[in-house]
């Protein structure tokens, strides 16, 4: 193992980013995610960490985002991804955290040095990063700390600069794949954004004239992306970007975006004067990397299309595809659930393919999507991607059509492998991707809409003292602590028709979720707020502090 840790530089630049006291970090599927203004030492050893793990991979370039996605404009945070565009290898995760928590500089190196032994680093390997950020007002600072630590361990460090978190991921992917046969793309922006629009140019072409697009940018990032994948489209896809307010203080995710949408049911009110009936919508978050959809009906009513509906849409699509190209008995197409996809979609998309469901988080499904020969996978809150597997695509390239349909067929399936962005949900991406199958199928809000009809459903929150003495298994559906509060829950769930609920412990504060669903709305509330009621009083909430709502 040659060469050792450069001690020196790592103490002078770690006492100009020291720890603040009494804070926990934990690295999670997000990455670390906090308020911005203590973040300061945990993205400097980021830098390093980052570092170490390219070494540990060879000299692979390894990715660093800067964002707090669909999260207030206060907070930021900061994640790693892989070689091939992945989140991080969840066993380093422990390590992130251990890293960021040693309470001084002289821990902090000896916790680095302990690590590089067990992690078996070879620190005369180079080590290659790439960074972005996203437009929050904490970011610069947080990047000149990113920047000392790949300063103090002499890393070679790309900045990718302002952009989405999904182009970061296809930058990693494009920059390790670079002259091999699995080639992603230009490593650039720019090829990110040619190798979208060439692929849907192809996909729509001959196909009638696409109504513009309000696309709702959520004041982040994904503006300033958008506006130039718009003038990519020229003119086969007018977006019509609204919320693009980058440097208005505050406006980041407020009252708009993705998650605002998915969470209060409702149009962002900065578009009440922009929608017209009858037109569709979609909805970016902070980072660009979760997508909602909507429009309003004939009498002005709203409907949201969210990450369900975009699944049993494109889902349906590509098993379509498949079956005219020729190639249904060759490769098999599945989808990828957690237990919050309503029982709508999951109803419509098992009579046409397997569906598996997984506990919720994006390294879950991911994985379990890689076990398809093409898997679709997408969280209800709009968050996800169609993966092709390597022996999918070399099918594709060699397959033999042996008449003009399947030849047709068999060319959307290869574009579709272009415009989608198999390293992670990508809301730009996705909304080419909707966009495609809506001008095949000639649809509009309506009929797409009309493909299931969801079950009313209510999620609610729980403050517990302690969420940590909440576990699940059944892939999060049934818990198996606190003991016998299952029993109860089947109890009232029985009460109602069409009735499913479901607690699980929220990966991110001390509350649980409740989820619950049934074939009339006043019921699905009602169960939601019993559950969340027993939930409450199970673990001794205090009386007095009891929601009023709660049954």
């Amino acid at each position: 193992m040659a060469s050792s840790l450069p001690v020196d530089a790592i103490r002078t630049l770690s006492e100009q980013h020291a720890k603040p006291p009494n804070v926990h970090f934990q690295y999670g599927t997000a990455g670390f995610r906090t308020l911005g203004n203590i973040l300061d030492s945990v993205v400097f050893r980021v830098g390093i960490l980052a570092a170490l793990r390219s070494k540990r991979l060879d000299g692979k370039t390894i990715g660093v985002m800067v964002t707090a996605s669909h999260n207030p404009e206060h907070d930021n945070g900061v994640k790693l991804v892989d070689p091939r565009g992945e989140m991080l290898e969840a066993a380093w995760e422990v390590h992130a955290t251990n890293l960021a928590n040693a309470p001084t500089t002289d821990a902090f190196i000896d916790a680095l040095d302990a690590f590089v032994k067990t992690a078996k680093i070879d620190l005369s390997k180079p080590a290659r990063v790439v960074y972005a950020r996203d437009t929050r007002p904490s970011g610069p600072a947080l990047i000149a700390a990113l920047e000392d630590g790949f300063k103090a361990i002499s890393a070679e460090a790309r900045d990718a600069g302002v952009t989405t978190t999904p182009v970061l991921h296809y930058l990693v992917k494009a920059i390790n794949t670079k002259g091999t046969k699995e080639a992603y793309g230009d490593d650039s922006e720019e090829g990110y954004l040619q190798k979208l629009s060439t692929a849907f140019k192809k996909l729509v072409a001959g196909k009638p004239a696409i109504p513009p697009l309000v696309v709702d940018c959520a004041n982040g990032v994904g503006a300033i992306v958008g506006e130039k994948l718009d003038k990519h489209l020229g003119g086969t896809l007018k977006l019509l970007l609204h919320n693009t307010a980058i440097d208005t203080a505050g406006a980041l995710n407020n009252s708009c975006g993705a998650d605002f949408v998915k969470t209060s049911q409702r149009l962002p009110p900065s578009l009440a004067s922009v929608l017209k009936p009858g037109q569709r919508a979609c909805s970016l978050d902070g980072d660009a990397d979760r997508l909602i959809y909507y429009y309003l009906d004939e009498r002005g009513q709203f409907h949201m299309l969210d990450g369900d509906k975009i699944a049993a849409l494109v889902a349906a699509f590509i098993v379509e595809l498949t079956k005219s190209a020729g190639l249904d008995g060759e490769i098999q197409v599945g989808i990828v659930q957690t237990a919050y996809a309503n029982g709508g979609s999951t109803k419509y998309l098992s009579e046409r393919l397997p569906v598996k469901c997984v506990p919720t988080g994006v390294k879950h499904l991911h994985h379990a999507a890689e076990h398809y020969d093409i898997g679709v996978y997408f969280e209800a809150n709009g968050h996800g991607t169609v993966l092709f597997s390597s022996d999918t695509v070399n099918k594709l390239s060699t397959y033999q059509p042996s008449t003009p349909a399947q030849s047709t067929a068999l060319n959307h399936l290869i574009n579709l492998t272009q415009v989608i962005n198999q390293t992670v949900g990508d809301a730009l991406s996705d909304m080419l991707l909707v966009e495609v199958v809506l001008a095949h199928k000639s649809y509009s809000g309506v009929e797409w809409d009309s493909l299931y009809v969801d079950l009313p459903n209510r999620l609610v929150k729980v403050v517990v003292p302690d969420r940590g003495i909440f576990k699940t298994e059944d892939a999060e559906r049934r818990l198996v602590s606190p003991p016998g509060l299952q029993g109860k829950i089947d109890e009232l769930v029985r009460r109602y028709e069409g009735g499913r609920a479901f607690v699980r412990p929220s990966g991110t504060e001390d509350v649980v979720r409740v989820y619950a669903e049934a074939t009339v709305r006043s019921q699905a509330d009602e169960l939601a707020f019993r559950v969340a009621g027993l939930v409450y009083d199970e673990v001794g909430g205090d009386p007095a502090k009891r929601p009023a709502e709660f049954l």
